[in-house]
């Protein structure tokens, strides 16, 4: 995640550059594969059915155990949609009771005022609600009349509860015209967080593909957001904005410091440096609804071990398998466009399961990288003279 407001932040209130270094990674939940949508993006391929082989609550509660000792700080529980999981509530509470920062990533339609209240009993720190536009946007996307105003009305029941509570929109050719009203609503509705996630190429996001936003649509989109989050840091009104996959976004920024504040560009590269870009499989891991492990959660397709037959603990630690050893790589070994990128040590080489579906390599060029080649610093190989 790129923490688009943290960076800006550094423009007005400097602070010394500091490396990631978690005690462990931040672990994505889908504690249950059954939703009441059907989007048209889910990476995870989910519907209105149960699917067998999930995990009982008592297994749910020893792989909580083994994440908390092996020091894992944040859980986010997902889906499918996790409200739909008769447990969840007993699940959230003993996560709680175990430490965790707890988060909750829903498609907000169930939230009505009981459910509401249960999700501030239980204390949750930030609850995620999808929309992906406005209104008729929303619906097309999700396949379901009266989602938009669901789950609006959902995330007004949470804030009413003084739940910090916020927007998570993707991104695509399809719903680009949408973002400006988005921030327009969470101006309105006092919603404390903004969440851009580019598009990825798994579950049904794989047959949209072509739907993901131009390289134009994409650097459209971020200007935007960035004058918005900056906008928002110039006035100290305390919302926050973060990207999600595609971590030339950190890139991007950097060129706008550089002509806005280019006395500042120096600073703002060490603390994007000290970010160290694509997190996958290093800070960032996930579990999905039958106990597989993934280096994020758009790699349900491999597995590097499942947690009802070994530990989280002792399956992220196991480095014989070459995808999470290719991933742990300092640096990673990138071959083509991203591995001749002058901007490195910014990105990590992006997001890897998007190489992997376009060119059947984890380790190839990020096809999603928007900025051009001159941007980056890249020096074209210079051509051979004919004898």
């Amino acid at each position: 995640m790129f923490r688009l407001t943290r960076f800006l932040e550094e423009l007005v209130r400097p602070t010394p550059p500091r490396r990631r270094d978690p005690p462990g990674p931040v672990v994505i939940w889908n504690l249950v594969r059954r939703c009441n949508l059907n989007c048209i993006h889910c990476y995870s391929l989910s519907s209105d059915v149960d699917f067998p082989g999930e995990l009982s609550t008592e297994q749910v509660f020893r792989v909580m155990d083994d994440l908390r000792t092996f020091g894992v700080p944040v859980l986010i529980f997902s889906g499918g949609e996790p409200l739909l999981r008769p447990d969840i509530f007993a699940i959230s509470r003993r996560a709680k009771q175990l430490g965790f920062y707890l988060g909750l990533s829903s498609n907000g339609t169930l939230i009505d005022e009981p459910m509401a209240d249960r999700i501030a009993e239980v204390g949750y720190d930030y609850v995620g609600v999808s929309l992906d536009g406005v209104g008729p946007v929303h619906d097309r996307f999700r396949r379901q009349a009266g989602a938009f105003e669901r789950s609006l009305d959902g995330i007004r029941l949470l804030r009413a509860r003084g739940m910090k509570v916020g927007i998570r929109f993707t991104l695509t050719e399809r719903n680009a015209e949408s973002l400006a009203s988005l921030l327009d609503l969470l101006e309105a509705e006092h919603i404390d967080k903004f969440y851009l996630s580019h598009l990825v190429y798994s579950g049904r996001g794989w047959r949209y593909r072509t739907a993901d936003a131009a390289h134009a649509t994409t650097r459209a989109a971020m200007d935007l957001l960035i004058e918005r989050a900056w906008r928002h840091v110039c006035s100290g009104r305390a919302s926050e904005f973060v990207t999600g996959n595609n971590d030339a976004d950190g890139v991007y920024l950097l060129r706008w410091v550089e002509r806005r504040f280019p006395e500042k560009a120096a600073h703002v590269r060490a603390h994007l440096e000290a970010w160290g870009g694509n997190a996958s499989g290093t800070n960032v891991a996930n579990i999905d609804n039958l106990g597989n492990v993934h280096p994020d959660t758009f790699w349900w397709h491999y597995s590097l071990g499942n947690v009802k037959e070994r530990p989280f603990s002792e399956i992220w630690r196991d480095l014989s398998d070459p995808i999470l050893a290719g991933l742990r790589r300092s640096p990673r070994a990138i071959s083509g466009r991203c591995g001749g990128c002058p901007e490195f040590a910014i990105c990590n080489g992006n997001t890897r399961i998007r190489a992997l579906r376009t060119y059947g390599d984890p380790f190839a060029e990020d096809p999603g990288c928007y900025l051009s080649d001159a941007e980056l610093g890249i020096v074209a190989e210079p051509a051979h003279a004919v004898a």
